[in-house]
């Protein structure tokens, strides 16, 4: 039978970017072999996320208000893995399998009381052998301050503070997926998935294995022959020859047997181990390169968001002080029109005032008469605005105002 598979795993921030990039299908070659980049536009979300898991996280924090102190070295993020196997999927169908990851989903947003809010994404991958989900959530525990005020506190800790915490998610997921009709069985239950090296050779007897295997001897003994037996009782040889001699070469051979199957799993056993001792030796210089060239990318990144703000700051800066001059200009500019507008106002009226004072000494019969006489004698336009703007400027604004 098929087993209700849910795993978890726990990340810290400096995590987060790989997990986002292998989940969200973002990298363009991935060191997983079993990906079918043909098949990944085959994969769908239950819940997608707007951004990056950090960014995600940082937004659900304020606008939830989430307490807790956030370190470098703190668990902010957890990843639950859902699953059973191929042939499960393979039997129930597809709409049953959507089923299946939907009901996984309900039950995350249930567990713990955790609420669909602090979920940050929900994928299914169906371009892998077999179909699973990644669901990233933020661990949030529902608790009283200090105060004996409700609050909800990012605690991955006191999320997993149970020393049977992952036995009873194993027990909650089996009894909810049942409940929707799934025939499964539950998850084998285990608190430690994962040995250390030196627990492996402790478990395995690794050491005195080694001297064991040292001192064994595949040779086979050397064992007497018949003839040399002296004729203790007449025609005696065959019964010795077919009870006790022939017997006895039987059971070394079959001991010799075991002797070299023994010596081969041994020997098997132990190069297991001396290989996953290069391995994690590999392992921890890989990830020593990797924690550098991270902190080399994180610093290079805050770098570069320096050189960012710092030409931003320079941009806006300078946009302010040309704003700045403009704005002065036009000001000086606006003062200056108001001057000269005051200036020709007062033209207008002093002229407009000389000219019925004319027509009064002369006994003109209309100041528009004495005003034409003067143009035509003179080759002048009298009239003022288009003196200043000229008059094709001037036709065209009154064109314009008649429009």
């Amino acid at each position: 039978m098929s087993y209700a598979i849910i795993r978890n795993e726990k990340y810290k921030r400096a995590n987060l970017k790989g997990i986002y990039r292998h989940n969200e299908r973002k990298n363009t070659n991935y060191s997983n072999k079993n990906i079918d980049k043909e098949r990944t536009h085959l994969n769908y979300h239950l819940k997608q996320p707007e951004n990056n898991y950090e960014k995600e996280f940082e937004l659900k924090r304020k606008e939830y208000d989430l307490k807790g102190q956030i370190k470098e070295v703190s668990n902010i993020i957890c990843e639950y893995i859902i699953t059973s196997d191929k042939e499960f999927f393979d039997s129930i169908g597809v709409e049953e399998t959507k089923r299946y990851f939907k009901a996984a989903y309900d039950f995350v947003c249930q567990y713990k009381d955790l609420g669909e809010q602090y979920i940050l994404s929900a994928v299914v991958h169906l371009d892998e052998e077999t179909p699973h989900m990644h669901l990233v959530f933020i661990p949030v525990v529902h608790t009283l301050n200090k105060q004996k005020q409700e609050i909800d506190k990012v605690a991955c800790s006191e999320f997993w503070k149970a020393k049977d915490s992952y036995r009873q998610l194993q027990n909650a997921f089996y009894e909810y997926m049942i409940s929707h009709n799934f025939t499964l069985a539950r998850g084998i239950p285990s608190e430690k998935e994962h040995y250390s090296i030196k627990e492996y050779k402790t478990i395995t007897n690794y050491e005195e294995t080694k001297k064991v295997l040292n001192s064994i001897s595949l040779e086979l003994p050397k064992t007497p022959h018949i003839k040399g037996f002296k004729r203790i009782m007449l025609n005696r040889d065959e019964k010795i020859q077919e009870q006790i001699i022939n017997p006895r070469d039987e059971l070394i051979q079959k001991l010799h047997k075991e002797n070299i199957a023994m010596q081969n799993e041994l020997t098997k056993q132990t190069k297991l181990i001396d290989r996953a001792v290069t391995f994690e030796n590999e392992r921890t210089t890989l990830y020593q390169s990797k924690e550098k060239l991270q902190n080399k990318c994180d610093k290079l990144e805050k770098e570069l968001e320096s050189i960012k703000f710092d030409m931003k700051f320079d941009y806006e800066n300078e946009i302010n002080q040309i704003n700045y001059q403009h704005q002065k200009e036009v000001k000086k500019l606006k003062k200056q029109i108001e001057k000269f507008e005051k200036v020709f106002e007062n033209i207008k009226v002093i002229v407009q005032t000389f000219i019925k004072w004319v027509c009064k000494k002369l006994s003109a019969p209309s100041e528009e008469e004495v005003i034409h006489k003067f143009e035509i004698e003179c080759n002048v336009d009298f009239e003022m605005e288009r003196c200043i703007v000229g008059e094709n400027d001037y036709a065209k604004e009154a064109d314009e105002m008649e429009r």
